[in-house]
Formats: structure tokens, C-alpha cells, sequence
């Protein structure tokens, strides 16, 4: 399969604190050499002075530790690595109960979730946790990296016995490709090289499988979502009667001369031309970034949605979230909250706590009504005037809101519309 080498996976990592977290995102940073050699020679410094034989693989994220400690808030650590076939982006998350909001913000783009199990514990509650939340994000691709195996003298057993353990309680997620991979992050088993310690492992490792992850499939081709960020009116000669609109395409294919709608307004219309910078363009899809014109002269505005005139999204006012509480502060009820959705901006309130969710048990509460931070819950959510949505499921862009209070303008919780 050719993969194409410009192409950006996103992960998330999650485990819990002694998992070996940033030891494999050293391993996969060292191994395939995409470490600049000031900081190999800081690591290695700071390695032997600790009194460690080789090059401690932790300390080239546990950097953050030393912020994190001065007080200093680092919510999610983004790295950024590239291979001759693939860029890559890792959001790393702090693995607490805490930290629930940061994995959430970390894996909310993710097309992968690295889930770290320590080999001798088998699955934990926060195993359970992390891949419920990646679950819920409809994160399409879940790796579990079944780490330490050396501790366990590389066990096949040990192995097939985590994965029965995991399938168990997963059936009862919506998550569509799930692999397993034993490693040893700390020697370099099955991490970027083979390990030669498993030889009865017969899948790839760790950098191959994200090398050749498919992801062109996980975003929505099917439904045409293009929200209008600005309206382009360039009061030059050479563009004089130039109205353009600005913004990425959240999902599906937009061509030249397709019939197209204006929501809310509703009025129809058909593709002039489209751009990318300077160059015309006769197909766009997600997630490019385009100027369109329209055949007709219609009152389009930031916050107005271009969309296939046979095929719309419901308009709706009132809708259900799952929502994750990120602020401090609890939610206080009926209060005023702006949604934010795509390009479009309304005042909404949250009408009704549905239930919320124990995300170790994955029981429903219905009797508790108060959201406080990491709480993730079922809301109603009534807003002043129609959005065009999508379910999150079929749709991640157009299917998730965030809310932002009025009073303070801090981003308070993250929804997916359900």
C-alpha cells in the first residue's frame, strides 16, 4: 500500500503514572532518529550525571516535569516527529483521574490512541478509563502497547492473557480497529525494531503499524460541510466585484458547478470557482483550506454553512451533548453560556443534566445534577437561534460544540452531539 509520505497522523498517549509512558515516546523518538543532536547531547549529559549507563529515553519528555512542578500548567505536550513515510504529531496527557479534561483536549483531533498497559498489572481502572474516553471520542484507532514485557520474561501467555482481559470489558465500546502489541519501550522490543526476545509475535511493531495506519477513511467524505469563517471582498482593481468565502472544508468532496445550499437562509445556488492562496482549484475536500464564489449573489456571513443542496444537516435549537466540564468552577444552572460551533457563535444555556457518567464503572447517574471538572455528562443544550449539525459520531468536525462563559470568557466544557 503506498502511503503518502505527507500525510499527518495525530495520537494521543494515555497510561497510567508507571507505565512507561514517556520511556516509549522516547524509544520511538530515539529509534527513529528524529532527535536533534543538542538535545541527545543534553539528555546524555544529564544521563550520566545521574549515574545511568546509557541514555535515560524518559527525560526527553519528562522535561515538562520540572513546569509542571514550578506551578507551571502544561495541559497536553504536543511533540512532533517525522519518518521518510509519514509526519506525526503526539498530544501526551497526564494519565490521573485529574486530568480526565486533558486527555479529553489531547485526543479530541486524535486519529489514534496509544493505550499503555504494564505487562506484570494486567488491565487496570485507568486503562478502563482511558479507552472509554477514547471511545467516546470516536478515536477510530486504538493501539494497545503491552509494555515491559522483559519484566514478565516475554511472556506469549502473559500476552494472549491481557488481551482476553481487554476484549472483555472493549466489546462494550464503540471502537472499530483495535490492535495489540507486545513491547519492551525501555529495550527497544518491538517499539522501531523487531524484537528478537518475541519471536512468536507475528504483527508489526509499534512505528510500522503507526506508519501504515489507513486513515484517509476517517474523515466524513460523504457529507459536504463547509462553514464560512469570512466573506472576501478585496477592494482592488483587478478583483473588483470579487465575494468570496473563506474557511475548511469540514468534510466531503466540493467540485466546481454542484448545486449548493446557504444554511440557515436556505437559499441555493452553484460552485463559480474555488481557491487555494493563489491557484484555482476544481475539487476541494477536507480538510483544505478554500475561498468559493457562488454563481449568485446571496447574503452569505461568517457563521452561515455551504452545504450539497440534497444532502443537509439538521438545524436544530435545542440538542443533546456529551460534555466534558473542563473549568474549576462548576457549572451554575441556567446560566449563560456562548456556544461555539464550526464558525458559528450563539448564546445558549444548558437546560437539562440528562446524567452523567462514573467513567470507571461506566454507570448512568440521573440523580446528580451538578457538573464540577472532569465530570463527563449527558446535557440538553438550548441555544438562541438554529445550528447546523451533525451527529459526532458521523461527523467529528461539524458534531462538536465547546462553550465559553460569558462573564469570565474562559472555554468552560467540550461537547460531541449526540
Amino acid at each position: 500500500m503506498e502511503i503518502n509520505n505527507n500525510q499527518l497522523l495525530r495520537f494521543t498517549t494515555a497510561g497510567s503514572v508507571d507505565d512507561g509512558k514517556s520511556t516509549l515516546i522516547g524509544r520511538l523518538l530515539y529509534d527513529s532518529k528524529s532527535i536533534f543532536e543538542d538535545q541527545l547531547e543534553s539528555v546524555t549529559n544529564t544521563s550520566a550525571k545521574k549515574g545511568h549507563d546509557g541514555v535515560d529515553l524518559a527525560l526527553f519528555t519528562d522535561g515538562l516535569k520540572d513546569e509542571r512542578e514550578q506551578g507551571i500548567t502544561i495541559d497536553v505536550a504536543y511533540r512532533y516527529f517525522t519518518t521518510p513515510k509519514r509526519k506525526f504529531i503526539i498530544a501526551d496527557t497526564p494519565g490521573h483521574i485529574q486530568y480526565t479534561r486533558n486527555m479529553v483536549t489531547g485526543a479530541s483531533t486524535a486519529n489514534a490512541a496509544l493505550i499503555l498497559i504494564d505487562a506484570r498489572h494486567g488491565v487496570i481502572e485507568q486503562t478502563k478509563r482511558h479507552s472509554f474516553i477514547a471511545s467516546l471520542l470516536n478515536i477510530p484507532h486504538l493501539i494497545v502497547c503491552i509494555n515491559k514485557m522483559d519484566l514478565v520474561d516475554f511472556s506469549e501467555e502473559r500476552y494472549n492473557e491481557i488481551i482476553t482481559q481487554f476484549e472483555e470489558f472493549s466489546s462494550k465500546l464503540l471502537v472499530k480497529d483495535v490492535r495489540f502489541v507486545p513491547m519492551s519501550a525501555l529495550l527497544g522490543d518491538n517499539v522501531v525494531n523487531r524484537s528478537e526476545n518475541m519471536d512468536w509475535y507475528g504483527g508489526g511493531t509499534l512505528l510500522s503499524i503507526l506508519e501504515t495506519l489507513h486513515i484517509s477513511s476517517d474523515i466524513n467524505k460523504i457529507d459536504a460541510r463547509f462553514p464560512v469563517q469570512t466573506v472576501l471582498r478585496p477592494q482592488s482593481e483587478e478583483h473588483r466585484d470579487y465575494r468570496g468565502y473563506a474557511g475548511r472544508v469540514a468534510s466531503g468532496i466540493y467540485r466546481t458547478g454542484d448545486e449548493v445550499a446557504v444554511l440557515p437562509s436556505g437559499f441555493t445556488s452553484k460552485i463559480k470557482s474555488m481557491n487555494t492562496g493563489e491557484q484555482e482549484v476544481e475539487e476541494a475536500f477536507a480538510p483544505m483550506s478554500i475561498s468559493m464564489t457562488l454563481e449568485d449573489d446571496i447574503d452569505v456571513s461568517r457563521g452561515d454553512m455551504i452545504v450539497k443542496k440534497n444532502n443537509q444537516p439538521e438545524g436544530e435549537q435545542e440538542f443533546d451533548v456529551m460534555l466534558c466540564w473542563l473549568n474549576n468552577d462548576a457549572a451554575k444552572p441556567r446560566a449563560k453560556y456562548t456556544v461555539l460551533h464550526t464558525s458559528n457563535e450563539q448564546r445558549a444555556m444548558i437546560k437539562d443534566v440528562v446524567y452523567k457518567i462514573d467513567i470507571n464503572t461506566y454507570n448512568r447517574n440521573k440523580e446528580d445534577k451538578d457538573l464540577s471538572m472532569n465530570d463527563i455528562a449527558r446535557v440538553t443544550i438550548r441555544t438562541t437561534h438554529r445550528i447546523m449539525l451533525d451527529s459526532y459520531r458521523d461527523n467529528r468536525n461539524t458534531g462538536s460544540v465547546i462553550l465559553i462563559d460569558e462573564s469570565t470568557n474562559e472555554t468552560v466544557a467540550a461537547g460531541m452531539i449526540i
